[in-house]
């Protein structure tokens, strides 16, 4: 578990509009070190997405 700033979420999320899922796995993983695997990360990235989903409904 992590937390993460809507600095880093922005750029997640930009990184996902402009190429999907697996560019924002690779920028989440450039801003967060620890994560191991992309595995982890993709399931990170899905949550990350769906939240910023849900805050815009």
């Amino acid at each position: 578990m992590f937390i993460i700033s809507e600095a880093e979420t922005a750029a997640v999320l930009a990184a996902y509009q402009r190429a999907g899922e697996w560019a924002a796995v690779v920028e989440l993983r450039r801003l967060f070190t620890g994560i191991q695997d992309n595995a982890s990360a993709l399931r990170a990235v899905r949550a990350i997405v769906s939240r910023a989903a849900a805050l815009e409904q």
